[in-house]
This record gives structure tokens, C-alpha cells and sequence, in this order.
């Protein structure tokens, strides 16, 4: 069984996309927040305390950040979330639910996820979001890339739209691994799920009608002009994973490659954007 350390970092809130993002660098691989407390988990083996002291010489005198780390106990992480996961639904139409939840009818689109380490279950308000989107748009027949894929939860309410040709992706090994599960419980065979980066992957399709990219700020900004490459004219451009103070330096870089902002959405302080390819 692998075990995890965690590493709980004290900022203000705003702080927390930068430092996840140096996290990411030094190894760690899922994260939770709470108000003012940043909690990072990384595999055991891989915890280095000087590559931390490195990163918190960096940030520490700009975001006053207090840390402490600790051992996770050995448990059995998948009993550990089936207590704590609630179905969360989105609008009237779809459900999102775990394996063990029963189906319920009353919802056009069922999503079963076992999200294992996986970043996507519908409860965060950037999944959410995402989400409504998808159910606001329109999904028959269409090209679909999904770039930080963490589930496969938007690519599998893609699918169940009618989107018809559908890719997605994820860096990190488990992510991969649990996508492919998620699409294989959803009954979703048709969704092409790869491992690696937008920039290492060879992409099934040539261009898109529609790319879902809920990661971070620092990897959106980074990323969005090859978002724009692999657009059809027309197509749409869903993001999400940043703060709403983050929307003007998105917008910034958005407006130098000739995308048009359609539609902004803020829930509890983080954002969404639809921005149209022109």
C-alpha cells in the first residue's frame, strides 16, 4: 500500500493556485483546501524536506505562509471517501454518484464516478461549473478534447450529450488509469483516454468543436494558444480551475489570440469562462 505524507501549508486563499502549482513540480499530487490551509499530499518516498524548504524560501516572505507536515495512517482510502462522498447533482438534469450510490431515475444523465485519487466528482464548484456548461451546450455530434481530464467526468457527460468523437487526457498515471474506469462504468467506450500533456500527446483528431481545460491559471495561460490551434473555426473554449480575480489576466492573454468571451461564471470565488474562437 502506498503511503502518503502530507505537507499543510497556512496562506491566505488567493495564494493557494501559485503554490499548488510549485507543489505539482515537487511531486505532490492531490490537494485539498480549507479556509486559510492548503493540504498537499505526496507519496512517502518522493517527500524531500530540502525541496520543500527550497519552495517556501521562494514564497514564504511574500505569502506569510506557516507549514507543518505529517504521515498519513495507513487505511483503506477507498472506504475512507465512500463514507464521506455524497451523489451532487447539477441543475435538474444530471447526478453525479459513486458505484455504491443507487441510480436514481428522476435524472436524465447518471454519472457514476469512483474518483480513487482522481480530481473530479462534481462537488468542487470548478467541476461543478463545468458541468452546467456542458448541459448548456451543444454536445450532438461534436469533436471534444478534455485537457487535464482527472476523472474523465466531463468527457463522459460529453458523451452522454451526443458528443461523438471525444479525447481525454491527464498527465499523472492514476488519473489515466481511473478515467479509463470511469468511461468503462459509464458505458462510454467511444472516448479516447491518453496519458501525457497536450504538447506530448498525438491527438486522434485533428481539430475540435469543443475543449474542456479545468486545471489552474498558471497551466491555462500557458496552454491556451495551443487550445487555439486545435479549435474549429467557431469552436468553443470551456475553462475553469482559477480564482475570479484571475479572469482579467485569462482575459489578457485570450484577447491577444482573438478568442471572444461569451459567458463568465463565479461560484464561491472561483470562476469559469466560454470563450468563442473568431
Amino acid at each position: 500500500m502506498i503511503q502518503y505524507t502530507v505537507i499543510t501549508l497556512y496562506a491566505a486563499n488567493e495564494n493557494f493556485e501559485i503554490l499548488t502549482a510549485a507543489l505539482l513540480d515537487m511531486g505532490c499530487d492531490s490537494f485539498s483546501e480549507e479556509d486559510n490551509k492548503l493540504l498537499a499530499y505526496i507519496e512517502k518516498e518522493l517527500y524531500s524536506e530540502a525541496q520543500l524548504q527550497n519552495l517556501l524560501s521562494i514564497y514564504q516572505p511574500q505569502f506569510d505562509i506557516q507549514y507543518e507536515v505529517s504521515n498519513l495512517e495507513n487505511k483503506n482510502w477507498n472506504e475512507e471517501w465512500e463514507s464521506n462522498f455524497e451523489p451532487v447533482t447539477v441543475g435538474n438534469e444530471c447526478i453525479v454518484r459513486a458505484s455504491f450510490h443507487p441510480k436514481d431515475k428522476e435524472y436524465a444523465y447518471d454519472i457514476v464516478i469512483n474518483p480513487k485519487m482522481s480530481f473530479g466528482t462534481g462537488h468542487h464548484e470548478t467541476t461543478h461549473m463545468m458541468l452546467d456548461h456542458i448541459l448548456n451546450m451543444d454536445m450532438e455530434g461534436k469533436t471534444v478534447m478534455d485537457a487535464g481530464s482527472g476523472t474523465g467526468i466531463l468527457a463522459i457527460l460529453a458523451a452522454m450529450r451526443g458528443a461523438t468523437n471525444i479525447v481525454a487526457f491527464d498527465i499523472e498515471d492514476w488519473a489515466f488509469h481511473n478515467a479509463v474506469e470511469n468511461a468503462a462504468l459509464n458505458r462510454c467506450g467511444h472516448i479516447h483516454v491518453l496519458q501525457g500533456s497536450i504538447n506530448t500527446l498525438d491527438l486522434p483528431f485533428a481539430t475540435y468543436d469543443i475543449v474542456l481545460a479545468n486545471i489552474n491559471k498558471n497551466v491555462l495561460l500557458e496552454e491556451i494558444s495551443v487550445y487555439y490551434k486545435f479549435l474549429k473555426p467557431s469552436g468553443k473554449l470551456v475553462l475553469s480551475g482559477f480564482y475570479e480575480h484571475d479572469i482579467s489576466d485569462l482575459d489578457k492573454k485570450a484577447k491577444t489570440l482573438h478568442y471572444l468571451s461569451e459567458k463568465i461564471n463565479v461560484k464561491n470565488n472561483w470562476a469559469s469562462i466560454i470563450y468563442g474562437k473568431t
